[in-house]
């Protein structure tokens, strides 16, 4: 199923070829099997009208559709795909060959993949609420030589077909929770790939069914379009700054000129004392300041922030694209930036308020139990949203529209 130039191929080839030394450097494994997909899918023909060394940029998603200024849908960018069609088959156990697999959101490049990945004895069924995307991917894909994928226009919030059901469901739309449709359409034993928001924080989870719940098997930091339809979500944005703002969850509220006066405080800078290497995966650690802080402060957050902000000193983010932030007691506090020492590094947390030091070290604790504990990684149970809290496993419970999400801690 290959088509395409000679350039083409050797663009694609580079790609992979990033991707690949990508993997390294974050201390992952590319599959074979997903590596000989990516450098089979000629992926220039999802993207029509955009230069061919654009398509293969293996960094940045391709924007396909736009609403006024919000994106509504796009051909994710290379490198989140490797990770989550990894994720995929080393949960399903056995690889992907053979299985039949449901993708949410489509696009026609993923869905070419997950074709080459299940084989000739395997199936791939991809469905989106929009039928200009589906009539694209339709397009597309028999452009590619993979007319053999099923593509439905529907709201995945319900069932595609009651009578079928998965190997694997893969969503590359930002989900808020999960329906469920996705877990009735699973197989036992099956895996739901999904980017899922907890605690304003967006992460690839791998899923595996057991019974009526999900249980994780990785994680991965992530970022997608917001899901449509009945699986829609309001996330908000509240300007605390210039270029400064907040993220905000389903329900909750933010007076933005009283932070905006917390941060005008001076700043209390506390460290925890540590020497980390750069290979430290501290996606895993904003998760376990998220449950911990969670239960301590009057409001959990997100802290975003443009460049210039940053530069300005205004605040010091650890990722200015999204960092834990709280506030308690009229008093503010974010995972700081890094203090590098040689190849090593500290953590650290700023804070603006009356009790500023004491809510910058308390932050500063948080982060020492991780380290102390080994950087144990997340996990997360789904259960049925009727389930009793009696019956609930040890953890951080965010209850949802349709589900119980736990958050835990698996020792090192």
């Amino acid at each position: 199923m290959i088509v395409g130039t000679v350039s083409s191929e050797g663009l694609r080839n580079a790609m992979v070829d990033r991707l690949v030394a990508d993997h390294e450097a974050k201390g992952l494994v590319m599959r074979p099997e997903v590596e000989a997909a990516l450098r089979a899918v000629p992926r220039e023909l999802y993207t029509p009208g955009v230069p061919v060394e654009e398509a293969y940029r293996s960094d940045t998603a391709v924007i396909t559709k736009r609403r006024g200024d919000e994106t509504v849908s796009s051909v994710s960018a290379p490198w989140l795909i490797a990770e989550m069609l990894g994720q995929a088959a080393d949960a399903i156990g056995g690889g992907l060959a053979g299985r039949h697999v449901l993708e949410i959101g489509s696009g026609g490049y993923n869905a070419s993949l997950l074709r080459e990945l299940v084989g000739p004895s395997g199936s791939v069924t991809t469905v989106d609420i929009d039928p200009e995307v589906t009539e694209r991917a339709v397009a597309c894909l028999a452009s590619a030589g993979y007319g053999d994928v099923t593509v439905v226009c529907a709201d995945a919030e319900q069932p595609i077909d009651p009578n079928r059901r998965f190997d694997l469901i893969i969503v590359t739309a930002g989900a808020w929770d999960i329906p469920p449709a996705w877990i009735t359409q699973l197989v036992d034993d099956g895996v739901l790939v999904v980017p899922l928001r907890t605690f304003g924080m967006t992460r690839s989870w791998a899923l595996r069914r057991v019974g009526d719940r999900l249980i994780s098997r990785s994680q991965r930091l992530c970022g997608f379009v917001a899901m449509q339809g009945a699986g829609a979500y309001e996330m908000r944005y509240v300007d605390i700054a210039d270029g400064v703002h907040l993220r905000l969850d389903e329900g909750q509220q933010v007076n933005p000129d009283v932070v905006r006066g917390l941060l005008a405080q001076p700043r209390e800078q506390a460290w925890a004392g540590v020497s980390l290497p750069p290979l430290t995966v501290l996606a895993d650690l904003d998760l376990w300041l998220a449950a911990r802080l969670a239960g301590e402060v009057d409001l959990f957050v997100v802290l975003a922030a443009q460049q210039a902000a940053v530069d300005a000193g205004i605040v010091t983010p650890a990722w200015r694209f999204g960092t834990p932030a709280a506030l308690h007691n009229g008093t503010f506090v974010y995972r700081s930036a890094l203090a590098w020492t040689d190849d090593v590094f500290d953590l650290g947390a700023c804070a603006h308020g009356p009790d500023a030091a004491a809510a910058a070290e308390r932050m500063a604790e948080h982060m020492r139990a991780w380290v102390e504990a080994r950087e144990p990684e997340p996990v997360l149970r789904v259960l049925p949203r009727q389930t009793p809290d009696g019956d609930l496993p040890v953890g951080t419970v965010l209850d949802k529209r349709h589900s119980r999400i736990v958050l835990t801690f698996n020792p090192a």
